[in-house]
């Protein structure tokens, strides 16, 4: 018999089905047996009349999460809380039995229960983050072909860093060593020298960050996007700001009510322009708030600078959203370009969201001799980078873009305190497992 999903049983009243998924409890009265019965898309309860028949005893066995499948009739009933109907048995069968006692509770720590991910997978609210991941993907992408991009999928080996060295995987590569990409960064603009005018790119980046926050991986799904014939990186800014009230407004339509219901907090669809500062700004802003930055992040921000900004403009515009701006070049990398009237700042921002770092962008340096005197200033040698350099050397257009990182995202839009819990599988310094 064909397999009826839970969430359209409601068309299904009066009729026989198939319904297939894990037990999620088990009552097992003395004249009655209830099963509640969950796949993916909800939860529905079954009866049956308790009698003296394999039946009866097979059900009483049952232990939450079991895989079984059961046919039954769809009855309506008002007074059944789990949307007002329920299933009566007439037949079951256990397709995959679970051990009486699972390894981990909703209560588990969260390190305990990313050692069981599967499992902490089947809970409702962690499919639905995943959900809301294939929503946003498929919101951007329909913007991004709106607006005539082209999806590139750059290579993850590399001969030379695209970044800082510091952060990179060496791995072993035939007779010679590689790096795993740390961004799309050369590969995007390659493509801008290419002609390709605007692009885009979903897919991961690796940082050997000895980083234990709340807030950093070793393996991350980077959003990328560049934009060739720019003037500024104000156009970068332009761009990104309509393409996320563009995302978060489609989630908006499409799972708002569920998103109440499993985090507590409503999709904002953001007003355009969002705020803007420039790091001069910003930091006047956490000195009159008290805030004093450390010797380390000179230039830079820290992460309760980044929060007592979000705050400040939230209390001044009442947005969620602000872009910091004009980074000094000394926290930035060569190929961002510079002002003409203040050379040590740069045309760069970031996007701050609720008081976290979501994107970072630039305009980039397209003028070959500009770039390489950039790159000898910041200590590079040449040779490993050549490649990239060539670019810039037959008509490359002035062009920028930025790199969001989307489990970053899903934090901010829900709510979640943990990169690990908005992310499929985590890797970090000491997790390689599952």
């Amino acid at each position: 018999m064909e397999r009826t999903l839970i969430s359209t049983l409601k068309s299904a009243v009066g009729s026989t089905v198939c319904v297939k998924g894990w037990v999620q409890t088990l009552r097992d009265q003395k004249r009655v047996q209830f099963i509640v019965v969950r796949d993916h898309t909800g939860l529905v309860q079954t009866v049956r009349e308790k009698k003296e028949d394999p039946l009866s005893v097979l059900i009483s066995s049952l232990t939450a999460e079991t895989a079984v499948e059961l046919t039954g009739t769809v009855v309506a009933n008002e007074k059944i809380k789990l949307g007002g109907l329920e299933i009566a048995i007439d037949d079951l069968k256990v397709i995959n039995v679970a051990p009486p006692t699972l390894p981990i509770t909703e209560e588990s720590g969260l390190d305990l229960r990313l050692d069981w991910r599967f499992l902490d997978l089947r809970r409702p609210a962690n499919y639905l983050i995943f959900q809301i991941q294939t929503a946003a993907e498929h919101a951007m992408r329909e913007f991004w072909t709106r607006e005539g991009f082209i999806e590139i999928h750059s290579p993850k080996f590399m001969g030379s860093p695209s970044e800082s060295g510091s952060e990179l995987f060496t791995v072993k590569y035939f007779e010679t060593n590689a790096y795993l990409a740390q961004s799309p960064q050369f590969y995007k603009q390659m493509a801008m020298s290419a002609g390709f005018d605007k692009v885009f790119e979903i897919g991961p980046v690796f940082r050997a960050e000895p980083s234990f926050t709340s807030r950093h991986a070793t393996e991350f799904t980077s959003v990328d996007v560049e934009i060739s014939w720019i003037e500024s990186h104000d156009d970068v800014m332009k761009f990104e700001e309509r393409w996320l009230q563009y995302v978060l407004q489609s989630l908006k339509d499409k799972h708002s009510e569920a998103v109440a219901k499993y985090f507590g907090v409503e999709v904002e669809v953001p007003t355009l322009p969002f705020p803007r500062l420039s790091m001069q700004e910003a930091y006047a802003i956490l000195a009159q708030r008290g805030h004093v930055l450390s010797a380390e992040t000179k230039g830079d921000l820290d992460p309760e600078g980044e929060r007592q900004l979000c705050a400040h403009m939230k209390e001044k515009t009442g947005h969620d959203f602000v872009f910091v701006t004009d980074y000094p070049i000394s926290v930035r990398p060569f190929y961002h370009m510079r002002h003409a009237d203040s050379p040590k700042a740069t045309k760069s921002f970031d996007l701050l969201w609720k008081g976290l770092e979501v994107t970072t962008g630039a305009q980039r340096e397209h003028r070959y001799d500009v770039l390489v005197q950039q790159a000898q200033e910041k200590g590079l040698t040449l040779d490993p980078i050549k490649y990239y350099l060539e670019c810039f050397r037959y008509g490359c257009p002035p062009h920028g873009g930025f790199g969001l990182g989307l489990a970053r995202v899903l934090m901010m839009l829900l709510g979640v305190k943990n990169i690990r819990e908005a992310t499929y599988l985590y890797r970090g310094p000491n997790r390689l497992t599952p």
